[in-house]
């Protein structure tokens, strides 16, 4: 079996049919699916999953647990797989009704440990748009020859995976936290031997509230130290850190001092997290003002940068809600 298509379901009822519905619309000759019910409390989904099965027996298969976030139902899924690769698919998203059948021409000409794709962000109104994961490279190759890559979209669902890395490697989601994708994502691509990279956007996102970028848990945003905290224990484990300072340190930009930072601020101008992010920042990468891959922040980000360094987070509050009117 090529294709372990991994559905996580946690109180979804209203947009799990759809799911399920584009993954049928691929070929799914070689493929299963596995629906995770992750202890879902509102007295639909876990039914709704047990009729999916029962409509369609040779390829769906449920799996109730207690919960372990989503997260852990990822890793119920790993450990429960006959395919070769992995898709994790979220149970409000959708995928592309070619996504299989390309990847699988894919697979059969590279044999990669992972390949990754593009996005397209659906705002719930039928309006989608393409969202760049990373960029697209010729040929296969493992992170030391890109390691730029370690800079792309960090979500696992934009990609497929190959079982055995899991397997292998011993790496699983981590349960019940946020931001469980960098914490994955960034070592498998440091493990992974041959990475492929696709043009095509494969992966439908949708964005509704309740995701953590729209998620007024605004005390919930400090678990993105936690998470680096993670990253670069592992790293230097590996005795990578060395290897992928720059990157690392461009992540941390990136994901604590600039994304996390806007998330706060857009809910509550007087937090005092996005200091902490700073100074976090700081401790970890002191001379992170002159990382090589500063001079590649998009303009916006740019402007957000020099704001977050000069501690205007009135302003950036400001201009947040200037942008959203």
């Amino acid at each position: 079996m090529l294709f372990s298509i991994v559905i996580p379901v946690y109180n979804v009822a209203d947009y799990l049919q759809s799911c399920v519905d584009s993954v049928l619309a691929n070929d799914c000759a070689d493929c299963e699916i596995l629906l995770v019910d992750d202890g879902s409390t509102d007295g639909k989904s876990g039914a709704l999953c047990d009729q999916i099965a029962e409509q369609h027996p040779d390829l769906v298969r449920v799996i109730h647990q207690e919960n372990r976030g989503l997260g852990g139902a990822r890793n119920t899924g790993i450990e429960e797989a006959k395919g070769e690769y992995l898709f994790f698919v979220d149970s409000d998203d959708t995928i592309a009704p070619d996504s299989l059948a390309r990847l699988s021409r894919e697979i059969e000409k590279t044999h990669a440990e992972v390949y990754s794709f593009q996005l397209m962000l659906d705002d719930g109104s039928g309006k989608k748009t393409f969202s760049e994961v990373s960029k697209v490279y010729p040929e296969p190759f493992a992170l030391k020859e890109h390691p730029s890559f370690l800079l792309s979209l960090p979500s696992a669902a934009a990609r497929i995976w190959k079982r055995e890395l899991f397997l292998r490697t011993t790496i699983r989601f981590p349960s019940k936290v946020w931001y469980e994708d960098i914490r994955t994502s960034t070592k498998l691509f440091a493990e992974a031997g041959s990475i492929v990279t696709l043009p095509d956007a494969l992966y439908f996102y949708l964005c509704r509230p309740g995701s953590i970028t729209r998620n007024a848990n605004v005390e919930r945003n400090r678990e993105i130290l936690d998470a680096f905290d993670d990253i670069l224990s592992w790293f230097a484990g590996e005795n990578l850190s060395g290897t992928y300072e720059n990157e690392l340190c461009r992540l941390a930009v990136d994901h604590v001092l600039i994304a996390a930072s806007v998330r706060v601020l857009r809910i509550d101008k007087t937090s005092p997290l996005p200091e902490e992010f700073r100074a976090y920042t700081e401790e970890k990468f002191p001379a992170y003002r002159e990382n090589p891959y500063l001079a590649q922040l998009p303009r916006m980000k740019r402007i957000v940068y020099r704001l977050l360094i000069k501690r205007h987070y009135g302003t950036l509050s400001l201009l947040f809600r200037f942008r959203k009117g």
